[in-house]
């Protein structure tokens, strides 16, 4: 059953990745700004590399098999060094996954300044210029995809 254990943490793993890359994007003020992105991808790939290390180090006793933890643990270093390498520098990321990528982080923006339990006049004035701002920005990257898409 030892196999089995390491066939359930990979599943555990795919699984994980799936909910993770998803709820990141619960965080979005509307569904019209939701969009796949690598940059997210890339950021899922950095927890679950993670995930996993940790994962093996706390439950030792169901997965004793060394070389198959160390081949783990050298994959998901050599993983998250890549996504992380990635992220930093914008690897794969052109006009359109640019786009794709800050409409839901402008989104995030509005969302937080909409429902933010805001006091000084000064900081709510800063919201409302953040939530305008944003959204101006977000129609204008929709208008830029849209282009781009008919190329």
């Amino acid at each position: 059953m030892k196999g089995g254990n390491y066939l359930r943490f990979f599943l555990m793993l795919g699984v994980s990745f799936v909910i993770m890359h998803l709820t990141m994007y619960l965080n979005t003020e509307k569904a019209d700004h939701l969009y796949l992105s690598t940059n997210r991808l890339y950021m899922t790939t950095l927890m679950i590399t993670t995930m996993a290390v940790v994962m093996l180090l706390f439950m030792r006793s169901m997965y004793q098999n060394t070389r198959t933890n160390t081949m783990i643990i050298v994959g998901s270093v050599i993983l998250f060094a890549a996504a992380l390498f990635g992220v930093r520098n914008q690897v794969f990321i052109d006009d359109e996954r640019f786009m794709q990528s800050m409409i839901p982080h402008h989104s995030i923006a509005i969302l937080v300044s909409k429902q933010a339990n805001l006091k000084d006049p000064e900081v709510k004035e800063l919201a409302r210029s953040i939530i305008d701002a944003q959204e101006r920005e977000i129609a204008q990257m929709k208008q830029i995809l849209s282009r781009l898409d008919k190329k």
